[in-house]
């Protein structure tokens, strides 16, 4: 038996949920992030597996690919767990002084939602996934887009408890919406949610080293901005969501604030 090589096994349930997040696309630095182990782990995990290079997945399962014609007819909403930090990291750091203070300090869930047709999204962090948060997000984010003028008729979530409550399905009967959920085991069809999660995973939440989560979540009105005013979006020929609504003049001033 070869002592040393052992002795740089992975657990498996470890290496199970670094695959699961590599085959969502996450890079290194994010599993690392995600899963609580250093980037050297990811590394080795993911060259054991022959997934070190993004290229090396394997294709999507194919969905049926759709879009709604005009903005509002149809927004997807989900929710992506993080968790709180109240220091940087020692992988950052690579000093571990003072680390068992920082754990246990809990989670936080980023509400998000976007709209089918134009991109633009919305998103706030709150401190639960249950269903007064949700209802909550709900509102707030129909709110968001009625002062784009757009108005929400349909909304597209999982099965999630919270979406399954009855103070959710209230809350779409006063505000008008049809409620459509995902059938089970087939989030791809929510599809435009997940994948706004790992951009915004990316080019938020991990994209630099926070001094703790609250930083973190004071960043994300900033970069919900850049997403939907300023960075192109392959999908809609590399022009930014808002271009999408055609705003002109006054209008476009207005709302760019």
């Amino acid at each position: 038996m070869n002592v040393h090589k052992n002795a740089r096994l992975t657990p498996q349930t470890v290496a199970e949920r670094i695959e699961a997040l590599r085959r969502q696309r996450l890079t290194g630095k994010a599993i690392a992030v995600e899963v609580g182990v250093s980037p050297a782990t990811v590394s080795r995990v993911l060259k054991r597996l022959g997934l070190n290079k993004l290229s090396a997945l394997e294709p999507a399962e194919p969905v049926r690919r759709y879009e709604r014609e005009n903005p509002g007819e149809l927004i997807h909403i989900d929710i992506k767990k993080l968790g709180r930090f109240t220091r940087i990291g020692h992988r950052i750091t690579r000093d571990r002084r003072g680390q068992s203070s920082t754990r246990g300090v809990g989670w936080e869930f980023v509400h998000v939602c976007i709209d089918d047709a134009s991109r633009i999204a919305y998103a706030e962090i709150k401190t639960t996934e249950r269903k007064r948060s949700a209802v909550a997000f709900l509102k707030a984010a129909v709110a968001y887009y009625a002062k784009l003028a757009i108005r929400v008729q349909r909304v597209m979530t999982d099965n999630g408890s919270c979406y399954r409550s009855r103070a959710f399905a209230k809350a779409c009967k006063r505000l008008g919406l049809k409620h459509i959920r995902t059938k089970a085991y087939t989030p791809q069809t929510n599809g435009k949610a997940e994948r706004f999660i790992q951009t915004a995973l990316r080019e938020w939440a991990y994209a630099r080293a926070y001094t703790h989560s609250k930083q973190r979540g004071a960043e994300l009105p900033l970069w919900l901005h850049h997403y939907n005013w300023h960075r192109p979006h392959a999908s809609i020929d590399a022009k930014p969501p808002i271009s999408r609504l055609g705003l002109t003049g006054n209008n476009l001033l207005r709302l760019h604030t």
